[in-house]
Parts: C-alpha cells; sequence; structure tokens
C-alpha cells in the first residue's frame, strides 16, 4: 500500500501482480510525508496501529478509507493491478514452497495439496483479489485497474495520470515457470474456478 499526499494517489499492492516493480517505480517520487506499507525487501509501516500491526503491504481499499478521511480518498486516485486467477495460484505455489523446492519437484502435487487440502483462506496471499478492491458493497472501490498481462502499458497510464514520467519496470521477485497451463487437470482448473469466481467474473478472465 502507498499513499501519495504530493500526487494524490492510493496504490493497492495485491499480492503476486507485480507489485514490488510498481513500488519500486513510484518510490522515485515520493514526497518525505507520503505513506508506504510493505514487508518484503524492505520494512515500512503506516503509521495507524490497526494497519501497522498486519506485517505486510497487501492492505485492502476498504481498510485504508477510514484512515484517509473521505474526502481525500473520493479524491485521490485509486489503483492496483489484478492478474489471471489460474496463474497467479501457480506464483503463489511456487513462491510459497520456494524453500523447499517442492513445486519444482511434482507442481501438481503441489497444487492439489494447497487447493483441496491445506487451503489457507487466512493467508493474503492466497486471498481473491477483489477482496482487497472492493467495499461491503462488492462494488470496487478503484478509479484503474492494470494487468499483469499488459503491465508496462497499464503503468505508463497510471504514470501519466498521476503526473510522473513512466519508466520501464524492473523485472523483482519473479519465479521461473512455464506457461500457467500446463500445470492443471481438470479438478484443479474446477477447483480455482470455483475458488475465485468472483475475480474471475470481476476481472473478465478465464482459463
Amino acid at each position: 500500500m502507498i499513499v501519495s499526499h504530493r500526487h494524490q494517489f492510493i496504490f493497492a499492492a495485491i499480492p503476486k501482480t507485480g507489485t514490488h516493480s510498481v513500488r519500486v517505480a513510484l518510490r522515485e517520487h515520493l514526497a518525505d510525508d507520503d505513506l508506504e506499507q510493505v514487508g518484503l525487501f524492505v520494512d515500512k509501516k503506516l503509521p495507524f496501529a490497526e494497519l501497522a500491526q498486519l506485517r505486510h503491504g497487501h492492505i485492502g481499499l476498504a481498510q485504508i478509507q477510514p484512515h484517509v478521511g473521505a474526502a481525500d480518498f473520493a479524491r485521490y486516485f485509486k489503483f492496483a493491478f489484478v492478474r489471471n486467477p489460474f496463474d497467479r495460484f501457480v506464483s503463489y505455489c511456487a513462491f510459497i514452497t520456494r524453500d523447499r523446492g517442492t513445486f519444482q519437484e511434482d507442481p501438481q502435487r503441489v497444487m492439489h495439496r494447497i487447493l483441496f487440502e491445506m487451503r489457507p483462506l487466512h493467508h493474503v496471499l492466497f486471498q481473491p483479489q477483489n477482496t482487497l478492491l472492493c467495499g461491503d458493497d462488492g462494488q470496487l472501490l478503484t478509479d484503474f485497474i492494470g494487468r499483469v498481462e499488459t503491465m508496462q502499458e497499464s503503468y505508463d497510464q497510471i504514470a501519466s495520470r498521476i503526473g510522473i514520467p513512466t519508466r520501464t519496470l524492473d523485472r523483482i521477485n519473479s519465479s521461473q515457470r512455464t506457461d500457467y497451463r500446463m500445470y492443471y487437470d481438470q479438478r484443479l482448473i474446477d477447483g480455482v474456478s470455483e475458488l475465485y469466481r468472483r475475480d474471475l467474473e470481476l476481472f473478465d478472465y478465464a482459463f
């Protein structure tokens, strides 16, 4: 999460959507009184105890809204990046098992275990993307949604909108793997479709 008073924007960082690449680019233009919360690579906290205790930077727009204030929240440009849930789930599985290397050995077995046995819905990286972008009524709170699939183009549009020069995004924290569709069997397709149905509908994704 980044809240920039200088450029009047709020960036909601959805996990496993290239957020660190965007953060690095945006940081070049932040003022001293701009706010950021992040827990990977660097450790920064928002000055709000309720959110700082989360110890990660994947904070929903509905969570930050009361701390920013109604007027600024309505006025500031709110944006995020989303990713095909099928691709994002593969990325999550590879990331969460990276220290043990089990995904590289047998990716489908890892995916089946996480999706059908562990099912860590409490884990922010596993949660549907829409939960960070919608209000209590289920409606989007964003002004713009970029896509990982067209990340540079989306970032160029964001930079133009908030009045900063664009630049080529760095590749940070990316995993080495092949096309996400190669990792799926029909049971996994059905399981991900069920769990992330709202994301698929809201952001117009499919397998």
